[in-house]
């Protein structure tokens, strides 16, 4: 059963400066990113987009996402376009995003925060996803008191928290070094395998995709499209 169905996705971008030239010789003052873009995605899937830069793989998790809307085209999500960001959606990101000034708990506990759920709850489900994360021990660190690895880690329990039905992971460890990147993808893999969550992961390695994947898409150059 496909839980995301992309059909003849095309996004374009407005250039802030100026003009340039595009691919058939043309001056244009817009940038063609996706472009004709289709893809199916099973519910349970590990999908792992790989391509070059500049290809619109996190553009793509965007428009799944509901953080941006396509200029032509429609993302279906349990059958329904999605048109605003989502309870059924979580994100990670290269970047850790933490907030700086709430512990590793607190930070895990936001999403649930924000859709009212009562603190008890909050704090059951944080200290179990920090467990499952092996994180118990570091609950009451801020983010500059965590190594990269850990606040990766905290990064993606945080998305987990809410239990979306998509998990959108946009490069998490291109930022980390080999061992701990090592590290944190057969943990992925773990929780995923205990989870069934759908994934959408980006990556520019084809070790990474072939290691993490169920099924790899490969994008194109821009305007980026699956072969």
């Amino acid at each position: 059963m496909d839980i995301i169905k992309a059909k003849e996705l095309h996004k374009t971008f407005k250039l802030k400066h100026g003009q340039e030239v595009n691919n058939n010789g043309v001056i244009a003052n817009e940038i063609e990113v996706l472009s004709g873009f289709d893809l199916n995605i099973k519910k349970c899937e590990f999908l792992v987009l790989v391509g070059p830069s500049g290809s619109g793989k996190s553009v793509f998790l965007d428009l799944v996402g509901g953080l941006s809307t396509p200029t032509r085209g429609v993302v279906y999500l349990d059958g329904k376009p999605v048109e605003a960001p989502s309870a059924k959606t979580g994100y990670v990101f290269q970047q850790y995003a933490l907030f700086p000034w709430r512990t590793a708990l607190s930070n895990i506990e936001f999403g649930l925060e924000s859709r009212g759920v009562d603190k008890e709850e909050r704090v059951k489900v944080a200290r179990e996803l920090l467990s499952l994360f092996g994180l118990s021990d570091f609950e009451d660190r801020f983010p500059y008191q965590l190594s990269g690895g850990m606040q990766q880690r905290v990064a993606i329990a945080r998305a987990l928290a809410t239990r979306p039905e998509v998990l959108l992971m946009d490069e998490p460890f291109a930022a980390l070094d080999a061992q701990t990147r090592e590290i944190l993808q057969n943990e992925l893999i773990r929780i995923w395998e205990g989870t069934k969550t759908t994934v959408i992961f980006v990556t520019h390695s084809i070790d990474e995709a072939v290691f993490l994947a169920d099924r790899v898409a490969v994008v194109t150059a821009r305007p980026g499209r699956i072969k």
